[in-house]
């Protein structure tokens, strides 16, 4: 199927720019990195979006999506709710840092820059976190169901457990430059699944 120009060259800006914005930051981005980095003018990029705002959402969008990908792709490998909520601490663990989009975790960085100074960014990334704790309750609640856990377990509190210990855990590593202190705290998930088990 043909793609017009217009289309391809969107998608070479988004691709090219997402780790710039994702690295520098989305007001840190400037209009001459993007320049300098797509190798296309001013026109060119304007061309194809309507402000810097546009691109830097696009970019953000791109981001998620590689990040959703290797998340997916990491849990097909376990069939079990249990093992599926263990690989959270793999999956974001410092040895797997590199895997995903460059600058890190889409989220973590969006979501402490635009707070308060961007708020149709603010807006996608508590989206991205509902999401994402959505698809933790569900593998919560497919436990349950399977008798992997115990029938009073709060999915809710759980699934938003792991999210603050991947996330906070991603920024005490990357603040302090030690990596194991990331990889102590992903280990607590393993606590958190251990205590909803149900016991044999």
């Amino acid at each position: 199927m043909f793609t017009p120009r217009s289309e391809t060259t969107r998608q070479f800006i988004i691709e090219t720019t997402a780790g710039i914005f994702n690295r520098k930051g989305y007001a840190g981005t400037s209009l001459s990195d993007l320049t300098e980095a797509t190798r296309l003018t001013k026109g060119s990029i304007y061309g194809n979006f309507d402000n810097k705002e546009d691109v830097a959402l696009a970019a953000f969008d791109y981001n998620i999506a590689c990040r959703t990908g290797i998340i997916q792709d990491a849990l097909r490998n376990y069939s079990s709710s249990r093992d599926k909520l263990l690989a959270f601490i793999t999956i974001f663990g410092s040895a797997a840092s590199s895997a995903f989009p460059e600058g890190g975790c889409p989220l973590l960085n969006a979501g402490t820059e635009a707070d308060d100074t961007h708020e149709p960014l603010r807006e996608r990334v508590a989206e991205q976190l509902i999401l994402w704790k959505n698809e933790l309750v569900g593998i919560i609640q497919q436990g349950i169901a399977a008798n992997e856990f115990r029938a009073d377990a709060n999915a809710n509190k759980l699934a938003l457990s792991i999210i603050a210990l991947v996330e906070g855990g991603i920024l005490i590593g990357r603040s302090t430059r030690n990596p194991l202190y990331l990889d102590t705290i992903l280990d607590t998930i393993r606590d958190l699944v251990k205590s909803i088990e149900l016991t044999s």
